[in-house]
């Protein structure tokens, strides 16, 4: 188990300096070429590997922390049931979306994201949908209690909350990625939302909502008890990733999809977080009551 946490702790760090070197990159390296010329010879190959492959990297060790970590916390099996929905689904909607338009509207990916399935999508885009799409789903499910008192309509509720959280934080790196001096994606027809069609944020509520859907009946009903302290990673890999978006809007000018991705999608993320502990000491102390009145009960009998 050790090993297990040192791993997925070394993912996460390397997930989050993979991002910082992404940004740096995107930012400052590629409107500044020049700027290389400058650094020591080992700056210039750091900054090399981030434009060849920091956006591959960031993706695989975010994908790998939250693979680790749910496999720590919930068990292989569960880990597996939301990982396998989460990317098959996505991959459907992204090859659906790059080839005919639907669920998204009609784009096409460039490169520097990794080999592309059929041509067409990024291998690593499947993983970021996992990544951020369970712990999403994990924040929304231990914010609402849904084990503690369980019940269609708190099911419901964290389906559509992960998936809000989810969207808000597409809301903020969209627009910024497909308008960077080394865009990532191209839309073929701009929306009015900064660039993006309307669709498109359609299209990711309800790819989230389908493949979380799809892993909250293969969990069955199966407790999921989180101290607010077990949240941490799910938090830190959610914050992280809106800090990379809004960080690349912000630089592109880009403030509302910004203030609308902290409204929707990082106060609420908060607010869940906090909330899990509260579910959490309730389903500590109500059944040691219930032990405490059962013994006197039968002390009294005797």
């Amino acid at each position: 188990m050790k090993q297990l946490v040192v791993a997925e702790r070394v993912s996460l760090i390397g997930h989050i300096v993979s991002m910082v070197f992404g940004l740096v990159g995107i930012l400052l390296v590629v409107p500044n070429a020049e700027l290389i010329l400058n650094l020591s010879e080992f700056g210039q190959t750091a900054m090399q590997w981030s434009m060849a492959g920091g956006g591959v990297v960031y993706m695989i060790l975010g994908a790998a922390a939250v693979l680790l970590y749910a496999s720590r916390t919930l068990g292989v099996g569960r880990a597996v049931a939301f990982l396998l929905p989460a990317v098959l689904i996505s991959l459907t909607s992204e090859l659906l979306g790059t080839s005919t338009g639907f669920p998204f509207g009609h784009y096409h990916y460039l490169s520097g994201l990794g080999y592309k399935i059929a041509g067409l999508v990024p291998f690593t885009i499947p993983l970021s949908w996992f990544y951020l799409g369970c712990v999403s789903y994990l924040l929304a499910r231990a914010g609402l209690e849904v084990d503690t008192k369980p019940s269609l309509w708190r099911h419901i509720g964290a389906i559509g909350l992960g998936s809000l959280l989810l969207t808000s934080w597409d809301f903020v790196l969209d627009p910024a990625m497909s308008q960077t001096t080394l865009p990532f994606w191209y839309w073929q027809q701009p929306g009015a939302f900064f660039g993006m069609p309307y669709q498109n944020f359609a299209g990711w509520l309800g790819t989230g909502a389908v493949f979380m859907t799809v892993a909250a009946l293969l969990w069955k009903n199966q407790p999921i008890k989180f101290e607010r302290s077990q949240l941490n990673l799910p938090l830190v890999v959610y914050l992280s990733n809106f800090a990379f978006a809004t960080v690349m809007s912000l630089a592109a000018g880009f403030s509302i999809p910004v203030l609308l991705g902290l409204l929707l999608g990082v106060t609420p993320a908060i607010t869940l977080w906090w909330k899990a502990s509260a579910a959490t000491t309730q389903v500590t102390i109500e059944p040691a009551t219930q032990e405490v009145s059962v013994a006197s009960v039968k002390v009294a009998l005797k």
